[in-house]
């Protein structure tokens, strides 16, 4: 579900005032031009530093999506762009973050970004699960294949499962990621593997998307039959959510998820879809 993306200056003067008291005065606010899970998105500027605000009404669906993010970001500052506060006044719900230095990640098969990637996914499988309040893998996966499946997907590891690019920021340190709002908790394995569809998306064949997501221990040790029904159940969920008229950033998603079904030997048509 998207939210049609408004200007930060378009917040109530009681939230921009809250930001204010926290971050210090706003001198310019620059909308971001990636995604629309937010209703604001912005890197906002004040006379020292840079910050990234995002923020959703408090009666939107998907507003426990920043309680989560809030939950979870003092356990991947390491990894994450450190949460400096978080806002609920007069009708949103805002988070406030340092903005990170760095370009989003280049996922294309000759990038120099990869080597980053991998590291950074690695990475975030090493962090231990926080005691928070989580979805579980089996249960968001769970509409999309068949029960006898979901024991493959689940787990204790700390999940982010959106990695898009557009949410990975290399800089000099290397690679980092935001925008945890879906973090999950499940197998090691399914960080690399949420990796692969993206990959495809950029110009890999599954074979190569595959070699990348081989680059993180925990893939080493993926049960093939359970690589082979995440694959299937994501193509599921990719055409599930794409209809019948997909717009152009789904169906890019649809298609690659249907190409690395199709690849480890379960195309579209014997993958489903279900009902969810």
């Amino acid at each position: 579900m998207s939210h049609t993306r408004i200007d930060y200056w378009q917040l109530p003067r009681t939230v921009r005032n809250r930001v204010a008291d926290a971050i210090g005065a706003v001198s310019s606010a620059e909308s971001a031009s990636e995604g629309l899970n937010s209703a604001v998105a912005a890197v906002l500027r004040t006379a020292t530093r840079r910050y990234f605000i995002k923020a959703l009404p408090t009666e939107h669906r998907w507003v426990w999506t920043q309680a989560r993010e809030a939950e979870v970001a003092p356990f991947v500052a390491d990894v994450g762009a450190p949460l400096i506060a978080r806002i609920v006044e007069d009708g949103w719900d805002v988070l406030l973050f340092d903005a990170l230095h760095g370009h989003q990640a280049d996922y294309a098969p000759d990038s120099i970004d990869l080597p980053h990637v991998a590291r950074l996914v690695a990475r975030i499988g090493e962090i231990p699960c926080p005691d928070i309040e989580l979805r579980q893998a089996e249960q968001r996966l769970s509409a999309f294949t068949d029960e006898a499946n979901l024991h493959y997907f689940g787990g204790n590891t700390l999940l982010h499962t959106d990695l898009n690019p557009a949410n990975v920021i290399v800089g000099g340190s290397g690679a980092r990621i935001v925008d945890w709002g879906w973090a999950t908790r499940g197998a090691d394995w399914l960080n690399p593997a949420y990796l692969v569809t993206w990959l495809i998306v950029a110009g890999h064949e599954p074979k190569e998307a595959e070699w990348w997501a081989e680059q993180v221990p925990a893939w080493q040790t993926a049960p093939v039959a359970g690589v082979t029904a995440f694959a299937a159940a994501n193509a599921v969920m990719w055409a599930t959510h794409g209809g019948t008229d997909p717009d152009p950033w789904t169906k890019q998603l649809v298609d690659a998820s249907a190409r690395w079904s199709s690849y480890r030997g379960m195309p579209p048509s014997a993958a489903g879809p279900r009902s969810a």
